[in-house]
């Protein structure tokens, strides 16, 4: 009778931990319009939350050969950041199958409310509102990690 409640003991614990697996958005996206690809990790207490930067840009200078910066940002002494490397979502929670938060947007700087959902392995659906009216969607690729690219051409 014990062995049998700690192999249900365990066999839940695996399933917890697989859907978990399932749900998690770690790894590296590229945003639906091919723009930028946004590195996601677990991060806060207890690597519960999600967090998001950018680590790549198509068009990763201006026309002057300047690095983008976040020019739209409502703050300007923020406006001189990089974008390259900016932190665009921070500490999204887990909620059901999805994780849901805030998110920057740098081409416009403003913030969304988002949620995060995997539709499979190699693809994350971004919802999004502003005000809770102003609302979208599109569905980011898992691309290789670019650490993992410079890694490789080595």
């Amino acid at each position: 009778m014990r062995l049998a409640f700690s192999a249900a003991l365990l066999l839940a614990g695996l399933s917890a931990a697989a859907a978990d697996t399932a749900k998690d958005p770690s790894g590296t996206w590229l945003t639906g319009d091919g723009r930028a690809k946004i590195r996601i990790d677990r991060c806060g207490p207890g690597q519960t939350l999600v967090c998001g930067k950018v680590v790549w840009l198509k068009t990763p200078t201006t026309e002057a050969g300047a690095p983008r910066t976040d020019l739209k940002n409502p703050d300007p002494k923020k406006r001189s950041r990089p974008v390259i490397g900016l932190q665009l979502i921070d500490g999204l929670k887990p909620d059901d199958e999805k994780f849901t938060g805030e998110l920057y947007n740098v081409e416009e700087g403003k913030i969304y409310t988002v949620s995060l959902e995997r539709e499979s392995a190699a693809e994350l659906s971004v919802s999004g509102c502003m005000l809770r009216i102003l609302c979208g969607s599109q569905t980011w690729t898992r691309v290789p990690d670019v650490n993992q690219q410079a890694a490789n051409k080595n």
